[in-house]
């Protein structure tokens, strides 16, 4: 899906004039939520409502964070310059916004992420191939055959959440998480992709791994991923994610 194709970016974003809810997350937050369901055309349309946000942002607005169907702003509660209270300001911010929303979505990064899809990094890759239909050593050409893009980072530090997965092999996620993944599995669950940032738990189908450090805190930014990248997954040898390592 392309931000210029018949005008679709600029069609979302006149319709994102409300969102269907705001809620607080906590006394110095609140999430303004657009669509409940996961919409690439809306999450799109949303990167460049929220790269508008932080051009416009007031002192007072510390973050702004998108989702996948919404928009989170962080404030300063003590230095709101708003006759209303904290929250209330933050949905007027936001409410100001959408009035004059931008044309168009940035066209975002583009980012070539190394994956060697070994047997030994490709954990789940015989449980995908029996759920996709696909034989092993296709997973690897589909999955690096297309374009894909950060919807958003969340979860673990850093960690991205990629659309634009071949249908074919959007396959559920596993029935049993395991306890510990290994940092730069790439896993896929469903239309989505995710890249692990360091050990933790996961439910997700690992079908590779990235030797390039997805989160890093003397790294700036630390991420490696950001909203609205695009991403291009290459294959990479044994030899090479050695190297790379």
């Amino acid at each position: 899906m392309h931000a210029n194709r018949a005008g679709g970016t600029t069609a979302v974003l006149k319709k994102l004039r409300k969102p269907l809810r705001f809620e607080p997350l906590g006394d110095s937050a609140v999430y303004a939520e657009f669509s409940a369901t996961l919409d690439l055309e809306v999450n799109q349309a949303l990167q460049a409502v929220a790269a508008a946000l932080r051009r416009r942002a007031p002192p007072w607005i510390r973050e702004v964070v998108p989702a996948l169907g919404g928009i989170a702003l962080h404030f300063d509660p003590e230095h709101v310059d708003f006759p209303a209270a904290p929250l209330a300001a933050a949905e007027a911010f936001l409410g100001q916004c959408l009035e004059a929303p931008p044309d168009r979505a940035e066209r975002g990064r583009l980012l070539e992420v190394p994956v060697c899809y070994d047997p030994e990094f490709a954990l789940d890759i015989v449980e995908v191939a029996e759920k996709s239909g696909c034989a092993p050593e296709d997973i690897a050409r589909r999955h690096t055959a297309t374009e894909h893009r950060v919807l958003m980072v969340g979860f673990a530090p850093g960690q991205p959440y990629i659309g634009g997965l071949d249908p074919k092999l959007a396959v559920p996620r596993r029935a049993t998480p395991r306890t510990r993944v290994p940092a730069g599995s790439v896993a896929i669950a469903n239309a989505q992709t995710a890249v692990y940032p360091f050990e933790i738990s996961g439910g997700w189908n690992v079908i590779g791994r990235t030797p390039l450090a997805v989160f890093d805190p003397q790294r700036d930014p630390p991420s490696l991923f950001a909203p609205g990248d695009r991403v291009r997954f290459v294959a990479i040898s044994r030899a090479e994610f050695a190297r790379l390592k």
